[in-house]
């Protein structure tokens, strides 16, 4: 633990330059004291380095005392500050060794392009979550994680959303899959590769029994062909609907790409009024009735019958709540 410090003040110093002994304290959350131990330490060890006293003091390295991380364009350095998610990292039991290797990167680089680093970061900001949803409350994330790095098997109670909700599976974690802040896990079991979501693990066992992973297996693919398996099993018919100008513009912003893509391609040519008629894809009537109401009266849905009718009704409920209030 105290060498892996002593070597954090030095990248510390390497990095950011001259810093005084309560901001290294603070920045490792450690006293003043511990800091003046171990800037001791490291100058018996004869790293070279010198402090001043004052209120603009502080310990900072010699000039030229510093390693290179060669072969990185300036580009290159900002695209890997902002390829950092520290937020999933923290999820998943590594936020330490992701700052720990984020500041070791930026001590190595050249200064014009430690500075170009820094400038992305206070520009730019991920935030992986959708609007609606803060992300996944999973807690046996890290546990999984580690899991699917030391390639152990698990055993869980998954909850699903069929009868029996409740079942016990034993898995083999091949990885793990951050997608709009939900965490989902990739795993063989009884010889299928299958998809869990991380935060319906109600329980979980780490066993002593490790697995070997395809060598031929790679979760990008595996990932890419789930999605569009799940999307093409999501559509389960199509919808006649008429939009207004107001509406095409309003689905943009609330209805799915696959909606969206096909109202573009399927449009008639606008009416007097600028209302247009298209085909569009829908999951489940019950689906397909919460969707079309977001856009209010700026849709109507034609086509199919029993769609049109569960509008109808729910329309004529609604006039019922929200009676007219003209004279």
């Amino acid at each position: 633990m105290r060498a892996s410090r002593l070597l954090s003040i030095l990248l510390l110093l390497q990095s950011r330059g001259r810093m005084t002994a309560r901001q290294l304290a603070d920045e490792l959350e450690v006293s003043v004291r511990t800091i003046y131990r171990d800037v001791e330490s490291l100058h018996t060890a004869g790293i070279p380095m010198y402090g001043e006293a004052g209120h603009d003091g502080g310990y900072q390295l010699l000039d030229g005392f510093r390693t290179r991380l060669t072969g990185l364009t300036e580009k290159e350095a900002q695209a890997l500050f902002l390829a950092g998610l520290p937020g999933p990292a923290t999820d998943l039991g590594l936020g330490a060794l992701a700052a720990a290797a984020e500041l070791k990167i930026e001590a190595a680089l050249p200064p014009d392009l430690r500075e170009g680093s820094r400038c992305v970061r206070e520009h730019f900001h991920l935030d992986a979550p959708g609007w609606y949803h803060d992300g996944d409350q999973a807690a046996y994330l890290p546990t999984v994680a580690d899991a699917v790095w030391n390639k152990r098997i698990i055993q869980v109670l998954y909850h699903r959303w069929r009868d029996p909700q409740e079942v016990k599976r034993t898995l083999e974690p091949y990885g793990l899959v951050l997608k709009a802040g939900k965490w989902y896990l990739v795993a063989r079991c009884e010889a299928t590769l299958r998809t869990y979501r991380v935060n319906q693990i109600l329980d979980l066992h780490v066993t002593e029994e490790t697995f070997t992973r395809p060598a031929d297996f790679d979760l990008v693919t595996y990932w890419q062909d789930y999605l569009i398996d799940f999307r093409a099993g999501l559509i389960q018919g199509n919808a006649i609907i008429r939009l207004s100008p107001a509406g095409r513009i309003r689905m943009t912003e609330c209805m799915s790409s696959q909606v969206v893509t096909a109202v573009s391609d399927t449009a008639s040519t606008p009416d007097d009024l600028g209302w247009i008629t298209a085909t569009v894809p829908i999951e489940s009537l019950t689906h397909a009735h919460t969707e079309f109401l977001k856009l209010g009266a700026e849709c109507e849905v034609l086509e199919p019958p029993p769609l049109r009718a569960k509008l109808t009704a729910t329309t004529a409920a609604l006039s019922l709540l929200y009676p007219s209030t003209d004279s």
